[in-house]
Order: C-alpha cells, then structure tokens, then sequence
C-alpha cells in the first residue's frame, strides 16, 4: 500500500515527536506532510523529507507558527493525498483534517482534542488576558469556527487511536467516538536504572501557567530544608525565579543527557499539571525514580500509588501547595515501600516495541473493518452471477454441485 503520514507541524522534538518516530519505524516508506518543517533533529523523521503547506513561507512562521492557526483548516486541506490508499494523522488538532476519499482508509492517533476551543477555552482566554474587549471577540469567534471545522473534520477519519483513556473520554465527549488506546512510546533503552539517589527534587517542564510550576515553588518555599531543582524554560521563568527561595534553583533548558542525569540522582519528581499524558514521569520512572504527582488524568495510567502493588510514587488531590507539600511528606514516610526496579518495571510497560507491535495490530484491524463493505459488495456481485447463471439452467435439471 502508498502510506501517507501527516503530522501537525514539526518544530521541537516532544511527545507527538516520539510517537511519529515509531509510525515511520512501522512505515518507513511512506511520505511525510507537516504545516511546517523547522525541526533540527532529523534522525526523529528517519532523515526523510517533508512535504509542508504554505504556512511554511509566511512571514515568522519559525517562531511564531501558532498565530496562523485560523489559516491552518484551510493549509491542511491543500495537501493532495488522492494517490495514496493508507493516511495516518499524528494530531493534536489539525493534521486529522486532511481531505481523503471513500476509498482511501484514514487512521488518526489523536493526542488530545482541541481543547483550547473546548473544555479549556476559558482558561486559556484567562490565561492570555483575553476575558473582555474587542480583541476577547474576535479570538472567541476564530475559537468558535474552529471547533465546528474539528467536529466536521473528524467525520472523514475511519479508526481513531487516542494515547491515554483519558484522552479516549475527550474523544467521545467532543466527537461523540469511540477511540483505541495506545500509550505513546517511550524509548526505555535511553535511560538507566539508577539506585543511588541524592537529596533532592526534581522539575522538568515548560515555565507556562498550565504546568503550575508556581505552586510546587510555593510548597518548597515553605519548607527551606527541601532542595528543589526546577529544569525548563519558557515565558514565566522570570516571574518563578522572583518568587523562589533560596533552596529552589533555576537550571533552564538542559540538553537530554543532562536532564538523564537529574533524573537518574533526584530523590522524586515532582509534577502539578493536569496532563491526559506526559512522557516525562515515565523517564523518571524509567531511572528508578519516584513520582509525586497530582492524581488526575493521564498520570493515572502511567504511575501506580503507594498502596497498590509495586507502587511507583504518591498522588495529591488538590492543585495546591498545601496539598503538595502533604503528599511530599507522605512520601518520605512511605518512601520505602517504592523500589526502583518497580518504577523501572512500570516505565517497560510503555516501552516503543509494545507501541509498536500494539499500533500494527489497530492499523490491520482498521483496513479490515474499512474493507469489508468491498468484500460484501463482491459477494453480491457473485450472487448476481450466480443468479444469471440460474436463468440459463433447465427447470427440470438443477445446478450440479461439486
């Protein structure tokens, strides 16, 4: 079969990153389409070309790609994808909406619905200072556009693949769907199990208000005999760097050897987002280290809490720093009852084989449900022959059978 592969747009490596990775292990020829190509790291795309849409030549669109959302609809629906039989769709929100054919099969691994014109729409207007005035009107109208053209632009996908059941939930809430569930991969060979672990907590993360990085600083604050090392970059670290004591510490962006390292020799990893998935509290665990999390989510599915068996780390159930410091201090009461060896036992759950061999087995499951209204069809066009082949019969003399 010609396999096309879409993916939204291509600029850092992340989570999305990892998962296209492995589709092109499981279809290395197929052709790549992005709305934009500015990744450094070519290896993540098998060093294959990318097809990319008009949104790559306007004005700052490497920096600031996002702004051109309201043009992105009608960007992914001039990639031409008549020639080939397989699409799959890697997407957070726009990549699923490529136009295909009825006989053309389009699989879609969806990472999260559109949740910045839907559950979430008043957060990020908040967010943005975006409540009131003109300006709140027109991104609210955009808003509202852009959730009809998800809603209809889902309807061409035949099977879709959500990374976590949580994700699944929003699948059915906004599309009304049912979805697989396929974790994303997670490379467990790059990371190495360490026992050996200092004094110390861990952050790694983008300084954005949805991470609420601000609360876990908040919790260390209050208590100046934890040490707390915060990885990461982003628009708020100025403003986190402001309110921290003493014992938090600022390090930015680190290359991945040296976020390994922490995370190899931090006590805990410490994590506050409302996330349906995140990669990151799997690599911890991947090296053996604890997880303090808040108990919503994604996070769910991939750390098991103290309490159950082989845990891997605590929950709290409030995004607060109260509550954050509580489970920090459950967890240095019951630290001893989380191993290693089951952090790292937990991470090869979710290891890019399983992805792999699971991802396969929907893609096959896919073409065959697709195909079989053909199949049905040409059982009929046999029946019709059968049924010509009748009328010549003579009607004291039926049809032989063999």
């Amino acid at each position: 079969m010609k396999v096309a592969i879409v993916h939204d747009w291509l600029v850092a490596p992340g989570g999305a990153e990892k998962v296209l990775e492995q589709i092109i292990e499981c279809f290395p020829d197929a052709d790549l389409f992005s709305l934009v190509d500015f990744l450094e790291d070519r290896q993540l795309l098998a060093n294959k070309p990318v097809a990319t849409s008009f949104i790559q030549r306007l004005p700052f669109a490497r920096s600031r790609y996002r702004m051109y959302l309201p043009l992105m609809p009608l960007a992914v629906e001039q990639f031409d994808l008549s020639g080939y039989d397989l699409i799959i769709t890697n997407s957070s929100s726009i990549a699923k909406g490529v136009l295909v054919g009825p006989d053309q099969t389009h699989i879609s691994y969806v990472h999260a619905p559109m949740r910045y014109v839907g559950d979430l729409q008043h957060r990020y207007l908040r967010e943005a200072n975006l409540r009131r005035g003109p300006k709140s009107w027109a991104v609210r109208t955009m808003l509202h556009y852009l959730r009809g053209w998800d809603a209809d632009a889902t309807n061409s996908v035949d099977h879709l693949i959500a990374n976590s059941h949580s994700v699944a939930r929003r699948v059915m809430k906004a599309y009304r769907r049912d979805a697989a569930v396929i974790p994303p991969p997670l490379d467990v060979d790059e990371f190495e199990l360490c026992a050996q672990k200092e004094d110390f907590y861990l952050v790694a993360s983008r300084m954005e208000p949805c991470e609420r990085i601000d609360l876990i600083v908040d919790a260390f604050n209050a208590t100046p005999e934890r040490k707390l090392i915060v990885i990461g970059d982003g628009p708020l670290m100025a403003s986190m760097r402001a309110m921290a004591a003493a014992n938090v510490t600022f390090i930015g962006a680190q290359p991945f050897d040296m976020l390994k390292d922490y995370l190899q020799r931090a006590r805990a990893f410490v994590f506050a987002a409302e996330e349906d998935f995140s990669i990151v509290l799997l690599e911890a665990q991947a090296c053996g280290t604890p997880v303090i999390a808040f108990g919503r989510g994604g996070v769910l599915e991939t750390v098991v809490p103290v309490g159950e068996r082989q845990p891997t780390g605590v929950f709290f159930a409030r995004q607060t720093a109260v509550a954050i410091l509580d489970a920090i201090d459950r967890f240095e009461r019951l630290h001893h009852y989380i191993t290693p060896a089951a952090c790292r036992a937990n991470a090869e759950r979710f290891s890019a084989t399983v992805f792999r061999r699971a991802f396969m087995a929907e893609v096959t499951r896919a073409i065959s449900v697709v195909d079989l209204p053909e199949r049905i069809a040409a059982m009929g066009r046999g029946d019709r022959e059968l049924t010509t082949q009748q009328q010549d019969w003579p009607a004291d003399e039926p049809p032989k059978r063999n």
